[in-house]
């Protein structure tokens, strides 16, 4: 009899507890709460995804981020990424259970120079057992230490890590397990959950409702808080996420990864009301096919592409958008106005008319300068005629209205001029052109380009010559392709070469980081992003493109290679063409008579004649005591004549006839 007692005892309590579950389950009312509704307000990207498990799994195996995980800066980056990848080898049944369930990570600042990493799991109507709190305890060992803390009516687990000194906080909001390293995000996101801001921002909705959900994961970009970010890894403030994070609101990106490694995003972006009216101008001017890479060198480190139906749509429509301020609008007329009535010019038929369907900022590796990167403004031309003959009548009535006296340089060819209208540029389109401020310019084929240094012009003259465009570029092209082939903005960077640009004017401290972080930097070497107008978003695609790094420097184009000669040759010929192999110069000022350098002591290195830029007439070189070291002449550019060298002490050692 005792035996049936206990039998039927048990059996009731079983009974109980399958009640339970099945109101646990499936009578209980649905309670859940959005995971976004727990991510704190300042989050700079949010990533999620509905089967974290096998999307970790297929991005840990990839070639690209073994490699990334053996580098030290990004294993710094992502310390707190690579705990979580931890516990899903050692708990793979725990989460394989979890999985299915969205998992959402997010980077948040913390300090200037810090960031903390926070974690929101959906566990459904599980997290309703009581029992899975105290399943955290059998995950534990000797090595962590488990306590328990009151925070706003919510209790915070704490697992204190002996061995790293590190405490991962731990707390349940109705359905969701939240979690973080760093204690105040998780207390902000207890304080903000029945008030929640990203969740209900109407922009953040808007991106949400369009980003797909069948991929790997999903990222989203809050760009309010993107110069913080980026403030964390250089003090020097960057033009180009400044602009960012003034004229965009959100990203949203879903992502694929395919077998070679490269990253994929497809999405969409929306703009902030008050920008600087060229997106919200764009977004209603159309699309173009990109062009500008038939004359854009192989050396860019970053072309940045606007296109559209036809330029004249566009101005039409800026013009528009600026209305919406009526103070910036009258300013920016009066500033055109002031331009048209000194030089009797017509902006919109002299410039506007003749302006084709795309326009690009170039930044291309200096072969003149490691300390500075060479701008050009391109324009593409509708009529190759009409723009030459207006820009002609511009000049014409700056040399009547001025007293600049240029005179026109031919290179190769091709003209070269100077469009002496202080700021022209910024007062056309706004401060984004301001650093074109007294360019000069050239036209190459169906191509206006313009750029304050005479000798960018001359560069990218010599790579069209020679065919070294990224046109020309198997690279790029199949790069490209990934894309679709109009587009309204395109951005395309070519890593290594932004990194060589960037290391020139890095301070010490930067470039050492820089040198032991090139790895990392340089194993991505094609990044590309594109924006095409969809009703009153941008669709957005970003592609970023993993190579091993031992190729990357093996297929490295753009490094100059420079030839030593042996000094110690018994070839008389080869030490004459050594000595008298002179380097290029580059005279900004195309009408100077000469042009000369000295040494660190103040004294005359050398000297040369010049006409229209080129060397022509008599070269002297001295040694830094004022000795003569070389002697000939220069006709257009080329060595003529009977060439010298002296020694030292003034005697001629070395002579040859060119």
């Amino acid at each position: 009899m005792t035996k049936k007692r206990i039998f039927f005892g048990l059996l009731a309590l079983l009974v109980l507890y399958l009640c339970y579950l099945a109101y646990v389950f499936l009578l209980s009312p649905k309670t859940n709460l959005q995971s976004i509704y727990l991510i704190p307000k300042d989050a700079v990207f949010v990533v999620e995804s509905e089967h974290p498990v096998e999307s970790w799994k297929k991005i840990s195996e990839s070639e690209g981020w073994q490699h990334l995980r053996k580098n030290d800066y990004f294993a710094e980056l992502t310390e707190n990424v690579q705990k979580v990848d931890t516990v899903f080898q050692n708990n793979h049944n725990l989460f394989e259970f979890f999985d299915g369930r969205a998992l959402f990570i997010s980077i948040h600042m913390i300090s200037p120079k810090e960031y903390g990493i926070f974690y929101v799991l959906d566990l459904k109507r599980i997290a309703k057992l009581q029992l899975l709190k105290s399943y955290f305890n059998t995950l534990l060992n000797e090595d962590y230490e488990l306590s328990k803390r009151i925070y706003h009516d919510h209790e915070i687990l704490e697992v204190h890590d002996r061995k790293s000194k590190e405490t991962m906080h731990i707390a349940f909001i109705k359905n969701q397990l939240i979690a973080s390293y760093t204690h105040t995000l998780v207390e902000a996101s207890i304080d903000q959950y029945q008030e929640p801001v990203i969740g209900r921002n109407l922009n953040f909705i808007e991106i949400n409702q369009k980003v797909g959900h069948e991929d790997l994961f999903r990222m989203y970009l809050q760009y309010n808080y993107l110069d913080d970010y980026i403030k964390r890894f250089t003090n020097q403030p960057s033009d180009w996420v400044k602009r960012a994070s003034e004229n965009f609101l959100f990203s949203g990106f879903y992502f694929d990864l395919d077998k070679n490694s490269t990253l994929v995003a497809n999405g969409f972006t929306n703009i902030s009301a008050v920008n600087e009216n060229y997106l919200e101008a764009l977004q209603k001017s159309g699309t173009a096919e990109r062009t500008i890479p038939q004359v854009a060198p192989k050396r860019t480190a970053l072309y940045i592409s606007y296109g559209f139906d036809s330029f004249s749509e566009f101005y039409k429509n800026f013009e528009m958008v600026q209305q919406n301020d009526p103070k910036k609008f009258e300013s920016y007329q009066a500033g055109i106005e002031k331009v048209e009535k000194f030089l009797k010019i017509d902006v919109k038929e002299n410039f506007v008319s003749w302006i084709g369907d795309e326009v690009a900022l170039l930044q291309i590796q200096s072969h003149i300068s490691k300390g500075k990167n060479d701008m050009a403004l391109v324009l593409k031309a509708n009529d190759s005629e009409k723009a030459k003959e207006n820009l002609d009548f511009v000049l014409e009535q700056i040399r009547k209205k001025t007293p600049v006296k240029f005179k026109a340089v031919n290179y190769k060819e091709h003209e070269i001029n100077f469009l002496s209208i202080k700021g022209f540029f910024k007062i056309l389109l706004g401060n984004r052109f301001e650093q074109f401020d007294k360019p000069y310019f050239t036209q190459i084929n169906g191509y206006v380009i313009f750029s304050d240094n005479p000798n960018t012009l001359k560069s990218i003259i010599d790579n069209v010559v020679a065919e070294k465009t990224l046109s020309t570029s198997d690279e790029f092209r199949k790069f490209n392709d990934r894309f679709k082939s109009e587009s309204t903005v395109f951005v395309y960077s070519n890593i290594p070469v932004l990194y060589n640009n960037m290391y020139a004017l890095a301070d010490a401290t930067t470039k050492q980081k820089m040198r032991k972080n090139k790895d990392f930097i340089i194993c991505f070497p094609q990044v590309g992003f594109q924006l095409t107008p969809e009703d009153n978003l941008f669709e957005s695609r970003l592609v970023l493109n993993y190579q091993n790094v031992e190729e990357v420097k093996k297929n490295a184009q753009f490094e100059e290679k420079i030839q030593m000669q042996n000094p110690n040759t018994s070839n008389s010929t080869e030490i004459t063409d050594a000595i008298f192999d002179l380097k290029p110069i580059y005279p900004t000022d195309l009408n100077a008579k000469s042009f000369s350098r000295n040494y660190a002591n103040g004294s005359l290195r050398f000297e040369v004649d010049l006409k229209d830029g080129l060397k022509h007439g008599r070269y002297t070189e001295y040694y830094s005591d004022g000795t003569e070291k070389i002697t000939g002449r220069f006709r257009n550019d080329e060595q003529v004549g009977m060439w010298h060298y002296y020694n030292a002490e003034g005697k001629m050692v070395w002579k040859k006839r060119f």
